[in-house]
């Protein structure tokens, strides 16, 4: 069922607001070369000004769609894998979803600010922080993987205190901004080798030329 975005959001989680799906390879993070199926949803409150998804930003960019179509779509392809993504998710009820994706045995990549509550059951939860609005702490304890995208200097104490939230065990990654990659991941590579309890995570989907 399709049908374009008129109101903000759907809370019972049966219709969620899709910008776009496409299978495709994780292009980033800890996961970064294995193929999944991607969903992207509308609604962003985070907004960060290097954003590469921006047209999230607005839901009447976005179709209203049935959780059972965009289960059935992932289910279909060979990974049986999804990566749930924005925007920014968690503005929505994921918890329907989550239950049709796993009665499917579709495995779950939440891509996530952290910004806001966790709805929904996860296999894999990166959440990547923005400054602009702090990552809340219930959500940083359950995280998988930390993704910090890093502008400048300033960035790594930002990191260093999203790092002392998340528990043991989870992945810390750091990714420069893409427009900025050429100054800031040298910084990065230094930064690791005095660091080595961070890793660095390379937009590979943009150097491929892929989504």
């Amino acid at each position: 069922m399709l049908r374009k975005m008129e109101t903000s959001t759907n809370n019972d989680g049966l219709l969620l607001p899709v910008t776009e799906e496409f299978y495709s390879v994780q292009g980033e993070g800890h996961n970064a070369g294995s193929a999944a199926y991607f969903v992207r949803l509308a609604g962003c409150d985070v907004r960060c000004p290097f954003c590469d998804s921006k047209a999230t930003w607005n839901m009447k960019n976005s179709t209203l769609t049935d959780i059972a179509d965009i289960a059935a779509r992932a289910a279909a392809t060979p990974s049986r894998t999804v990566v749930i993504t924005g925007g920014e998710p968690l503005m929505h009820n994921l918890a329907p979803l989550c239950e049709e994706l796993h009665k499917q045995g579709v495995k779950i990549w939440l891509e996530t600010s952290g910004s806001h509550k966790t709805t929904g059951s996860f296999d894999w939860i990166c959440v990547s922080p923005k400054t602009s609005r702090p990552p809340l702490d219930d959500v940083m304890s359950i995280a998988n993987e930390l993704k910090v995208v890093i502008t400048d200097t300033e960035s790594f104490h930002f990191a260093e205190k999203c790092a002392m939230k998340v528990a043991k065990g989870c992945i810390h990654t750091l990714q420069a901004e893409w427009d900025s990659r050429e100054t800031v991941y040298p910084l990065i590579f230094h930064y690791v080798l005095e660091h080595p309890e961070w890793n660095i995570s390379i937009q590979t989907h943009k150097i491929l030329n892929i989504r």
